[in-house]
């Protein structure tokens, strides 16, 4: 089924297209009463690299910034003091009419689309939508802007650096290595956080966090894989955490003892809330990575690289290594690859 919607959607998209006549290129003018609508739709880490962008904008123009987000992310930009309010898309028809009437009622001058990718939903919004200025990076759907920035190579530059090219149109000023994602998790999940860890790990000793949970199992790296690693770790005098979903609480019970299991449900203030209580991250791929970006928390990770070219979305500006497969799961990533990486990634923070 999921095969059928994408060939349609492609389909769709390559129409409106085509029968799009190309918007007229404008002269581009910013200040502290513009009204700017970021769209960001998707996954969660999607929405988490993007908090770089709108960070610096609410910072250097002090205008109005509105995110159009849906179901699967608004709460990232929930808490965000970078954002005056948050929209929630729900891919219906009567959503595309109700967002012009918002863009209407909103006084909205500016629309900024945050995918680096083309989006056929987006795309439609674009079309139809009763504004002046409707900016992005350059791609097939360039028509529907008015104007657009260059998209700089994925394979060589990070999907933040593609995305903070943004900046150039909005003739901001701004320094990579500066950049920081950013997420505010709610004070009621921070207490549940520290209740937790003051708990499991009264003394305060270094601690470390093991993602086990990525939303998938092709992420999942073994029972016996995470088993040997926590043999190896308990050599070192520090506080061990699991992470998990509720869906793998039983899997990570095999793993550790129950009480060292964060296990949170839906929330995921609770879950970034934890994230944040750590000294490092052991994860696979997945928004755990950026979460502890925020914090400068250092990560090492677990990569699927699979039949891309594209650079890996590795934690930005913040201390990391890894290991990378190219095959579609990480079942076959070899245990002593990992230990002779991880272990001394390790002790270079247990002995700072």
């Amino acid at each position: 089924m999921k095969s059928i919607e994408y060939f349609i959607k492609n389909i769709l998209l390559k129409l409106l297209i085509l029968f799009s006549k190309s918007r007229k290129k404008v002269s581009l003018n910013f200040n502290s009463h513009s009204k700017i609508l970021f769209i960001r739709l998707n996954r969660i880490g999607d929405a988490l690299i993007t908090t770089t962008l709108l960070h610096i904008v609410k910072s250097k123009l002090k205008c109005s910034v509105y995110v159009l987000a849906d179901k699967k992310n608004y709460f990232i930009f929930k808490n965000n003091p970078s954002v005056d309010d948050v929209i929630i898309f729900d891919k219906s028809l009567h959503s595309f009419s109700k967002i012009n009437n918002l863009i209407k009622e909103k006084n909205i001058d500016t629309i900024i689309d945050l995918h680096d990718d083309v989006s056929t939903t987006v795309s439609f919004l674009l079309k139809y939508a009763k504004v002046n200025q409707i900016l992005g990076l350059e791609r097939s759907n360039h028509k529907l802007y008015t104007n657009t920035v260059n998209r700089i190579n994925p394979g060589k530059n990070h999907v933040i650096a593609r995305n903070i090219k943004l900046c150039e149109l909005l003739k901001i000023e701004y320094e990579l290595k500066d950049v920081r994602v950013h997420f505010y998790p709610t004070k009621s999940s921070l207490d549940f956080a520290d209740t937790f860890f003051k708990k499991i790990n009264p003394e305060t000793k270094f601690q470390l966090g093991i993602n086990i949970s990525a939303g998938s199992m092709a992420r999942f790296w073994g029972i016996e894989n995470f088993q040997k690693l926590l043999e190896i770790i308990k050599a070192f005098n520090i506080s061990i955490t699991i992470f998990s979903t509720p869906e793998l609480q039983n899997i990570a019970s095999k793993i550790i003892d129950k009480k060292f299991i964060y296990s949170v449900s839906d929330d995921f203030n609770i879950f970034a809330a934890g994230i944040s209580k750590l000294n490092l991250l052991f994860t696979p791929d997945t928004s755990s990575v950026h979460i502890a970006s925020a914090y400068n928390i250092p990560v090492f990770g677990l990569y699927v690289k699979y039949n891309t070219e594209d650079m890996i979305w590795s934690p930005y500006n913040t201390p990391f290594d890894c290991v990378i497969t190219k095959e579609p799961t990480l079942k076959n990533i070899n245990f002593d690859k990992v230990k002779q990486k991880f272990i001394p990634f390790l002790e270079r923070y247990l002995n700072a």
